[in-house]
């Protein structure tokens, strides 16, 4: 078992690319992902999946080097799977058998002696909140308790890392909180390093203190949340009328190198009297919104600074690289 600095990356990728036939799933991704809660972010088809399959050693990566907890990803994989937990985006119970019997059983595979992996197993299957339904069979279960085995069923080995891969797919508003709430207390109150795999801002904000953005198969970003909330000029939301079309002052804002995106999440603005958040780079500030507005024959019905969230950030990195390309 290599020694480790505390302060050291749990995990290094240096230019590691993946492939799915011609698909190019990881591009060129480097990214150091530091011990406590991280955030891994980005739209569905970003490759968050993909990245941490590969450092699981599931998937060979056709250039490039990978590290987790220390070992190197090609050479000592089964050392890695033994100190680290894993909560797939997929259901993956095995059919036929109850709660305790499945986490012990995962626990009996990560090494744990058959009385130990039993005792984990109560232990976690309260910790979750299923200790009532845990003689229960899990085809019985709901959406929501199967997102709650697979997280017991990561955590029964007590490992040095866990990866969460989109934890509160398919719960309700009242589970998906809870859900947080477990993820939150293991990475501020139990000490466990993890690496939260999400398309949701929100759950990576709630829970992480740093984050990389990905966006098509590349890292966009990275660091801790709260630096990169802090943007290099000023936020405003906007509100215009436009009577021939946003495109126009759309065209004009990306010109000037205005990031911009809708102001609730979910893509850009599209109609009349549109809600956004405009990103303005520099000291322009609103003077330089009011010259664009007139320019593009536009009329601002709505403007005040606002504060930077994270949705911001990952919207300017991902205009970043879109302005790369």
């Amino acid at each position: 078992m290599p020694e480790r600095d505390p302060q050291s990356p749990v995990v290094v990728l240096h230019q590691v690319s993946v492939r799915y036939g011609t698909q190019l799933a990881l591009d060129d991704v480097s990214a150091a992902v530091a011990a406590g809660a991280v955030g891994l972010l980005g739209p569905n088809g970003a490759g968050k999946s993909t990245m941490i399959r590969a450092l699981l050693g599931f998937v060979a990566p056709s250039t490039g080097q990978m590290q987790v907890l220390g070992y190197d990803v090609a050479h000592r994989p089964l050392e890695i799977r033994a100190r680290v937990g894993y909560m797939p985006e997929s259901d993956a119970h095995i059919p036929g058998m109850n709660a305790v019997s499945f986490v012990a059983y995962c626990g009996e595979l990560a090494g744990l002696p058959r009385v130990d992996a039993m005792q984990r197993a109560h232990e976690m299957l309260f910790y979750v909140g299923l200790g009532e339904a845990r003689y229960r069979m899990i085809d019985t279960y709901s959406t929501g308790m199967k997102q709650r085995i697979k997280l017991a069923q990561a955590l029964v080995h007590d490992p040095d890392l866990v990866f969460l891969d989109e934890p509160t797919n398919g719960m309700d508003p009242r589970g998906r909180e809870e859900m947080l709430e477990l993820i939150d207390d293991l990475a501020h109150h139990k000490g466990v390093n993890l690496i939260l795999s999400s398309h949701l801002l929100p759950d990576v904000e709630q829970t992480c203190d740093q984050v990389i953005v990905m966006d098509r198969g590349r890292v966009v970003a990275q660091g801790p949340i709260a630096d990169l909330k802090e943007p290099r000029g000023q936020v405003f939301e906007l509100r215009v009328k436009a009577p021939a079309g946003l495109a126009p002052f759309l065209h004009r804002l990306s010109e000037s190198g205005c990031q911009h995106h809708a102001g609730t999440p979910g893509g850009e603005p599209d109609g009349l009297d549109d809600v956004m958040r405009v990103f303005v780079p520099g000291d322009g500030g609103a003077r330089e919104l009011f010259a664009l507005a007139v320019a593009a024959g536009v009329q601002v019905r709505h403007l005040r600074p606002s504060v930077a969230t994270l949705e911001d950030a990952f919207a300017r990195a991902v205009g970043d690289l879109d302005e790369a390309r």
